[in-house]
């Protein structure tokens, strides 16, 4: 907790002053005190009290001026709350490989029902947009809060040649662009500043293979570290080759085959990499230059926690919270408190007290 004011808690010495009045109002009472020669008197004329009845008001009245001055100091609390102005853009592979069979049906359908179950838990938060790339890549969803949309190109998804990780970023990158003007467009000359911050805009890629086309992933991770957008990586798949079965519409060249052209290439890394074997050691670069994190899912299940994960790591922001109207509330009720108790078992002292000499409950003449 912070003080906005720090130089309010002068108030605190309030508090001294009240106990040195208490004392010289105590010490006055001695000296006026009236000799009377019958006990019994005494008694019927000042009812006894505790010395916690005595006490207990004055430590409420205490407290009440402590939680004043502290709150006239205006005390902020740092706090985790969900930022509603994020945006995030998914950019999954729709190469061939995500026909394999390892992960039950297939890969395709099991991220499908991951990525819509994700849109869903995300209702009324962040801004969620959709790129798909295989050879290159395309923006199926512009960022917005429609899940309708979102969750309708999803499920129209289908599967070509290639994997172009590096354009995938690259795409998203633009399309962040179009709805925060703080966050340059792909080309623009950036040089981040030392120490700046996060964007509220992040990229989750999630692909099953190693780029072999277009722009190399690492490149594309500069461009985004550049912005300040972070780049969190899923691979997708386990290690043990499976066939391909994919059903009809999930198959055969995406958005009228603008995702067609070449074959899938050999080896790992860059152009010509395995679409078959994500490059988890790529991926753990591209999430280390920017800022993200990586993550491992070889199945639907896996797959799923590894979404669910992401909303704690750039859609929680910690905000500072302005405490000073609790702390007036709370000081108000206590030094109400004090006032209300002191009033209520002092009431009946305010009986005259009968003069020296005269019987209890007869009034001198």
């Amino acid at each position: 907790m912070s003080l906005s004011w720090p130089w309010a808690l002068l108030a605190l010495l309030v508090i001294p002053l009240v106990f040195a009045q208490l004392w010289l109002s105590r010490r006055r009472r001695r000296r006026s005190v009236v000799r009377v020669t019958s006990l019994a008197l005494v008694q019927t004329a000042v009812p006894g009290r505790s010395r916690w009845r005595r006490r207990l008001p004055v430590v409420l009245l205490t407290l009440g001026f402590a939680v004043l001055a502290v709150g006239a100091a205006r005390p902020q609390a740092t706090v985790p709350v969900p930022s509603s102005s994020a945006t995030i853009m998914l950019a999954l592979d729709v190469s061939g490989s995500m026909c394999s069979t390892d992960v039950k049906p297939n890969r395709i359908t099991a991220a499908e029902q991951a990525t819509s179950a994700f849109i869903k838990s995300q209702t009324g938060g962040p801004r969620i947009g959709l790129v798909a790339f295989a050879g290159t890549a395309a923006v199926l969803v512009p960022p917005m809060a429609d899940a309708r949309q979102q969750l309708s190109a999803i499920g129209g998804l289908t599967t070509s040649f290639g994997t172009a990780i590096g354009e995938g970023i690259l795409t998203s990158l633009d399309a962040i662009a179009q709805v925060d003007p703080a966050v340059a467009p792909t080309g623009a000359n950036v040089t981040r500043r030392a120490g700046a911050g996060y964007a509220n805009d992040v990229i989750v890629v999630l692909t099953d293979g190693s780029n072999n086309r277009g722009i190399d992933p690492q490149t594309a991770a500069k461009d985004a570290a550049a912005r300040g957008v972070r780049v969190f990586t899923i691979g997708y798949g386990t290690d043990n080759p499976a066939p391909l079965a994919c059903s009809s519409d999930q198959f055969g060249g995406f958005s009228g085959g603008s995702f067609g052209g070449g074959g899938f290439g050999g080896g790992r890394g860059g152009i010509g990499g395995n679409p078959f074997d994500a490059d988890f050691n790529a991926l753990m670069r591209i999430s280390k230059t920017t800022g993200g994190s990586f993550y491992r899912a070889q199945d639907a299940d896996q797959l799923s926690r590894a979404l669910a994960k992401l909303p704690a790591a750039f859609t929680i922001v910690r905000r500072p919270i302005d405490l000073a109207s609790w702390f007036a509330v709370g000081g108000g009720l206590l030094v109400a408190a004090a006032v209300g108790l002191s009033l209520w078992w002092n009431r009946s002292r305010r009986a005259p007290v009968p003069a020296p000499g005269t019987a209890p409950g007869t009034a001198a003449n």
